[in-house]
């Protein structure tokens, strides 16, 4: 046999699909004679290369589709189209083995040294042209596999027909395809490191993926949407987010509202109902509950597989982008919730992905969670660490996300979290802290900050680790804020005692102050808080109805005073009874009820409130922002308190009366003698309430109490928050 000839073991072994270099075996090759082309085709019985110079080469099949020929003399490089026929017809195509690598040794060395930034740009399926010819091409990370194929409609899910090119420096496997474009499904076909042929796995970056039950990645553009949205980021660019007012209103997208025939609104659909909802209801932002791609509703998107994917559930790609697009056209700022902590070990996932423990750490006891039945990702691997920090670049990138709420961050940080003794693996010193996923969320914050301005991250951490929002280099973790979930315990807590009872509670209404400014908060009545047998935020609250609306809207009414930024999971605004279902939209009819009206309104003034008036937000996270008037009147359960903006803002005195009885002539102490304007009242009959109020407003005399110089005597409605602005043109 000629010397170009492949060998006969060659041929078997990529017949059998476990050759160990398939780029090696097929497409053009020089060798002493000239040049060889060999090609795989199983549904071709005769094969010809089609050559640039308008010639036609006959190859000869070597048995099971598999063809080569030899053409003597011929330079390299050679291009050339393959013409196939059988008996049902004849097609051309061009050869994928033909084409050059994409990826180069810096992409290896990036991924090895964990600082490829950009790594979405590189891996997963990108749209491209190469040599003329228009396709696709393929990058995945398997450094265990012995072999991995492209499979999909396009080659009949069949292994051997791409079956991928390894880059040995870092593992990552590519191939373009060409021919092929959006819509194109696909996954990969692993031989694991064992030798055994895996389940099919989808695309860790795909970015686009099909509709849940069925589980391929779909080829999609993300790099392309014509944005509109450029003023705004100019503007965001320009604010401290510490300083601007943020009321959020926290989204599950597939059970805001539903379709008449019960299936999900598109992501078009909800950009027109939800987002100009949000906008006259005055929240600053809407957080969605996650996005990415993940197989099962009732996880509520907290065990997302895609990373790189709006879920399909609501449309394509370009659907989410229009929607945060309409979004900031209406000034609402748009934050994802992000799961870095753990995945689910679907087999189509990340879990074993290359036949080892690639993506989760390998050892159960730090990569396992016992809670969730979840893996928990190798935040000590840098190529795993990368992988995650650029998917949090990419949706600020590719979508214009204008922040990160992190979820289950204390997970993350504890080695011991949710383990008992001897299921947990120390670190060499004993301690319990997991320093692998310190280190990753560090360089997380560090890159969003640096790579995007203007944007912000926030914690989801309900324990006491110190510094969660400094800066990393001042030795925090570096998020901006941190969602404060004892004083959101201690609150609901309070609030569910009957008023009776309350007095022998009152620190749990003022403890949280005691550290309110040691991190940047967010108050959180998150959709944690109206399920699992948790009640709805009124179905909580003690009494009869109206008393059980009142207490609804004093809370509200003293949230939205307390410093910290705010947050409310739908339905809560207007007061849904029942709790939460993920499966269904919320219960918009109870608006046609005067007290679920009502409440909606109130979080609606509020809101307008919150915005307008510097002294409630402008120093949320500062404790000069913040001045006690009444702390220790347990005996009435009655608190009052003084919000404070910069120099030349005026202040707000806001009291609560947590009882159902009307506190009359009540003397309050205040900065400043003159008129302050009643500006809300939680008790105002449009709300629900029983009107009872200060006509208006309050005249403060140079009577001095509460160590001020100045006081008022006031009525302080049943079951209220009422507050009061300085009006005064010159504050004295």
């Amino acid at each position: 046999m000629a010397g170009w000839r492949a060998e006969q073991t060659e041929i078997e072994a990529l017949l059998a699909a476990c050759h160990a270099d398939p780029f090696g075996l097929l497409g053009p090759h020089e060798v002493a004679e000239g040049v060889v082309i060999r090609a795989f085709v199983p549904d071709a019985a005769r094969l010809a290369a089609l050559l640039e110079d308008g010639s036609r080469q006959e190859l000869t099949a070597r048995g099971a589709g598999f063809f080569e020929v030899l053409i003597p003399a011929y330079d390299a490089p050679i291009l050339y189209r393959l013409h196939a026929e059988n008996d049902g017809g004849s097609w051309e195509f061009d050869d994928p083995y033909r084409f050059p690598p994409v990826l180069g040794a810096t992409d290896d060395h990036l991924l090895i040294e964990g600082t490829h930034r950009r790594l979405y740009e590189r891996l997963g399926a990108q749209l491209m042209t190469l040599d003329c010819v228009s396709g696709v091409h393929f990058a995945v990370w398997a450094p265990n596999a012995r072999r991995v194929s492209l499979v999909g409609d396009f080659n009949h899910w069949d292994g051997r027909r791409h079956q991928m090119r390894k880059r040995i420096d870092s593992g990552l496997w590519e191939i373009f395809v060409p021919g092929i474009g959006v819509g194109t499904v696909y996954k990969f076909e692993i031989l694991g490191a064992e030798g055994a042929v895996l389940p099919l796995k989808a695309d860790p970056f795909g970015f686009s993926a099909e509709r849940r039950p069925s589980t391929a990645s779909v080829v999609a553009r993300t790099d392309d949407f014509i944005w509109t949205d450029g003023a705004l980021l100019r503007q965001r660019g320009q604010v401290e987010p510490h300083r601007a007012p943020m009321s959020v209103y926290e989204v599950h997208l597939g059970s805001w509202q539903r379709r008449d025939d019960g299936d999900f609104l598109s992501y078009d659909e909800l950009a027109d109902r939800l987002l100009p909802y949000v906008a006259d209801m005055g929240f600053t932002h809407v957080e969605l509950l996650p996005v990415c791609e993940h197989p099962l509703d009732a996880s509520w998107g907290y065990q997302p597989i895609g990373l790189f994917a709006p879920s399909r559930r609501f449309g394509d790609p370009d659907g989410f982008a229009r929607f945060v697009d309409r979004a900031h056209a209406l000034g609402i700022g748009v934050i994802l919730d992000w799961v870095p902590a753990h995945f689910p070990t679907d087999i189509h996932g990340l879990a074993q992905f290359d036949g080892t423990a690639l993506y989760e750490h390998a050892d159960p006891r730090r990569g396992f969670h016992p809670d969730w039945n979840t893996a928990i990702y190798d935040f000590g691997r840098r190529e795993v660490a990368n992988v995650l920090y650029a998917n949090a670049l990419y949706w600020l990138d590719r979508f214009h996300i204008d922040a990160l709420r992190v979820d289950a961050v204390a997970s993350m940080l504890y080695l011991d979290y949710s383990r008992k003794q001897g299921e947990w693996l120390p670190n060499s010193d004993g301690t319990n802290d997991n320093r692998d996923a310190v280190a990753f969320i560090r360089q997380f914050n560090t890159a969003v900050y640096a790579q995007h301005q203007g944007t912000f991250s926030i914690a989801e951490e309900s324990t006491a680790w110190p510094g969660v929002s400094k800066p990393v280099h001042e030795n925090g973790l570096g998020f901006g804020f941190k969602w404060n979930m004892g004083w959101m315990h201690d609150t609901l807590d309070y609030f569910a005692l009957e008023p009776i009872h309350r007095k022998w509670h009152h620190n749990k209404l003022t403890f949280g102050l005691l550290y309110a400014f040691t991190e940047n908060f967010v108050l959180p009545i998150s959709h944690d808080e109206v399920v699992h047998g948790k009640c709805s935020i009124v179905a909580k609250m003690p009494g009869d109805e109206w008393q059980r609306f009142a207490n609804a809207r004093a809370y509200y009414g003293f949230m939205w005073a307390h410093p910290g930024k705010k947050l409310l999971f739908m339905g809560q605004e207007f007061g849904q009874t029942t709790e939460w279902n993920f499966d269904a939209g919320l219960p918009w009819h109870l608006l046609e009820q005067a007290l679920h009206h009502g409440l909606r309104m109130l979080i609606r003034d509020l809101n307008q409130l919150h915005r307008a008036l510097p002294a409630l937000h402008a120093r949320d996270c500062e404790a000069e922002g913040f001045q006690w008037i009444v702390v220790d009147d347990a005996e009435q359960s009655v608190i009052a308190w003084l919000r404070i903006g910069d120099e030349g803002h005026r202040p707000v005195a806001v009291v609560c009366n947590l009882t159902p009885v009307p506190r009359q002539a009540y003397r309050i102490g205040l900065p400043h003698i003159g008129f302050w304007r009643e500006i809300l009242n939680t008790d105002a009959t449009v709300y629900g309430g029983s009107g009872m109020g200060n006509l208006g407003g309050i005249s403060a005399a140079m009577d001095a109490s509460h160590g001020f110089p100045a006081s008022a005597l006031i009525t302080i409605p049943p079951l209220s928050a009422v507050y009061f602005e300085y009006t005064d043109k010159k504050l004295t």
